[in-house]
């Protein structure tokens, strides 16, 4: 092994542990990476760049653009009231029905959205249904899943296999190239989930009632300003309660007026009664000093109360990608930039109370909020951007149908499909020609445009992709498949097609689906030149074992984001996800040789 090689594979196992500990964002790592691979001389500045022109990377941009259009007409949620009144009758046909649905969403427009947007439209569901969440989630997520493996706009780690064979000069995939061996994945997945995933699902009931979920009855109580309080023409912003006790003012009543979540500067006097989220006990202790009432017990607190007034309580789930993520509510400065105060965060498995605002937030956590009614909808309009950093899990998030819309999007969305399933144009120059009609036709501003691309995921892909033509200059992919030939060549090319598709799974499963392709990609295409073979065969498994990970919640990111909304425990992926992985991985090996022959 050269010493080209040598620093190619050191960069390689970096990256591996940086994605699977996500002590970086995906994103900044795969930047790393390329500027690692030119800084070394193992690849030319011209062929680091190159990936932010690839086909690839253009074609997954103006997907996103696509898929965010498509979802602003909010007539994907038209299906939850069918669906509740489906679930209602029949659960096993409800869940059928679902999967169904999201299965054909999703092999159209890109999974992540989708499942973004149908988390709150599940839990309203379950709730109307009388049906846990955690019985709905994961095969929300798995449905996803599986329709992103039907086509080739289905997930980006599709686009970006077909990128990576075009760069190595092979044809690149059509739309439905994958669509045979996809639709069998959709349909034996649905089977399974019907007869055997569900009878695995855990049923963990959910209070329909926030307060109650979140454990928050005990820690809002009222505190009362006395005559002779230091507090007395004090701001809030200076007062001991948000200096030293640093608790959250939630509303101020005024004789017969209330202030909800009252600003830093507002000023207190004699008679307030502030409504704070609190350790209580800790309130009691400080009673004598800071000469206040506190009322801890005669007063009812519950989610109407709460509400009262012009607030409104919400739950924000933390998207996979989130800037939220490494970071705590402080550090996001959270109240004044969304002008909302954290009630409780729920934490993984763990319901948090306390020093909300010094919480390492990761992804999944739910973090309940109250927020003034007014500020909901622009809430409502950042979650919409593909860069989101929560998804509101409340029916405040819902969005209202608009046919007119929908039959302009629709109709440009089928378009892009038609002219790139027929070949008439490129899938990368249909989909910028779609998204710029969006625009044209008034459906979108370009703001929106630029806001609705998940940047994220395109200099993931940008830096992935110069990850295969290191590779290939250091002569690393070679000697990687010299050793899986040497390992599983001698029973033939099916069984090194099977090596491929359940490394590249298990890779999956701990570290980035994307990243996992293309590290694994050229590795497939050397492989097939050394046995002289089509290394169609190989990519396809490289691609659809990339996508169909279930095992674990960090595996995919829709396993990320119904992690903690369904109040899943890490082995419930593994329960429902590793006999699904085996069973794809079964089919894999016997139908990929048959529909891409060798």
């Amino acid at each position: 092994m050269g010493i080209e090689a040598i620093i190619v594979l050191g960069i390689i196992v970096v990256a591996v542990v940086l994605f699977a500990t996500e002590w970086m964002s995906i994103d900044l790592v795969s930047m790393l990476m390329m500027l690692s691979l030119v800084v070394t001389g193992i690849i030319s500045p011209e062929e680091g760049l190159d990936g932010f022109s690839n086909s690839a990377t253009i074609t997954v941009a103006f997907m996103f653009v696509l898929s965010y259009a498509l979802l602003k007409t909010g007539a994907l949620q038209r299906i939850g009231p069918v669906l509740s009144n489906v679930f209602k009758r029949n659960f096993n046909l409800g869940l059928l029905l679902m999967i169904l649905c999201i299965g054909l969403s999703s092999a159209f427009i890109n999974n992540t959205p989708i499942v973004a947007m149908f988390i709150p439209v599940m839990v309203s569901v379950g709730n109307m249904s009388g049906i846990s969440p955690s019985r709905l989630l994961i095969p929300l997520s798995y449905a996803s899943i599986f329709g992103g493996t039907c086509t080739l706009i289905g997930t980006s780690t599709n686009v970006l296999v077909s990128g990576i064979a075009e760069s190595n000069g092979l044809h690149e995939f059509s739309m439905f190239y994958s669509a045979p061996i996809g639709l069998v994945f959709l349909v034996v997945g649905a089977i399974y989930i019907f007869l055997v995933g569900k009878r695995l699902l855990p049923d963990r009931a959910k209070s329909a009632r926030l307060t109650d979920q979140f454990e928050i009855r005990n820690y809002i109580t009222e505190i009362e300003i006395l005559e002779g309080s230091e507090f007395i023409g004090q701001r809030i912003m200076d007062s001991l309660i948000a200096k030293e006790m640093e608790l959250d003012v939630i509303d101020v009543r005024r004789g017969k007026s209330s202030f909800a979540l009252p600003t830093g500067d507002f000023e207190l006097e004699e008679g307030d009664v502030m409504k704070v989220r609190c350790n209580v006990e800790k309130i009691k202790e400080l009673k004598d000093r800071l000469k206040v009432g506190v009322n801890g017990s005669s007063v009812k607190i519950g989610e109407s109360e709460l509400q009262e007034g012009n607030t409104t309580i919400l739950e924000l789930v933390v998207t996979t990608h989130s800037e939220f993520v490494g970071k705590s509510l402080r550090e996001m400065d959270f109240r004044r930039r969304f002008r909302a105060v954290p009630l409780a965060i729920l934490h993984r498995e763990e319901v948090l109370h306390n020093n909300l605002h010094e919480v390492e937030l990761k992804a999944g956590d739910v973090v309940l909020i109250e927020i003034k009614t007014h500020r909901v909808d622009s809430l409502k309009k950042m979650e919409m951007s593909q860069s989101s950093p929560f998804i509101i899990l409340s029916e405040q998030g819902i969005i209202d149908f608009d046919r007119t819309r929908f039959g302009i999007v629709i109709s440009i969305v089928a378009a892009v499909v038609g002219l790139a399933a027929f070949k008439v144009l490129p899938i990368a120059i249909s989909a910028a020609l779609g998204a710029f009609t969006l625009v044209i036709s008034g459906t979108l501003s370009m703001r929106e445009l630029y806001r609705s691309i998940e940047w994220r995921i395109i200099f993931l892909l940008a830096g992935a992709l110069s990850l295969g033509v290191a590779m290939n200059n250091s002569g690393l992919a070679a000697i990687l498949s010299d050793t899986l030939i040497g390992s599983l060549g001698v029973w033939g090319p099916v069984a090194v097609l099977s090596g491929l598709y359940i490394l590249t799974s298990l890779l999956t499963e701990i570290m980035s689906n994307n990243a996992t392709a293309a590290l694994i990609a050229p590795i497939a295409i050397a492989t097939a030149d050394k046995m002289d073979v089509e290394p169609y065969p190989f990519l396809i498994a490289v691609m659809l074992a990339a996508s169909a990970s279930f095992m674990t919640p960090i595996g995919y990111q829709t396993n990320t984001m119904v992690y903690t909304a369904g109040q899943y425990r890490f082995g419930d992926f593994f329960k429902v996800g590793v006999w699904l992985n085996l069973i794809f991985w079964a089919i894999a090996t016997f139908l990929i040789p048959l529909i891409y022959p060798f």
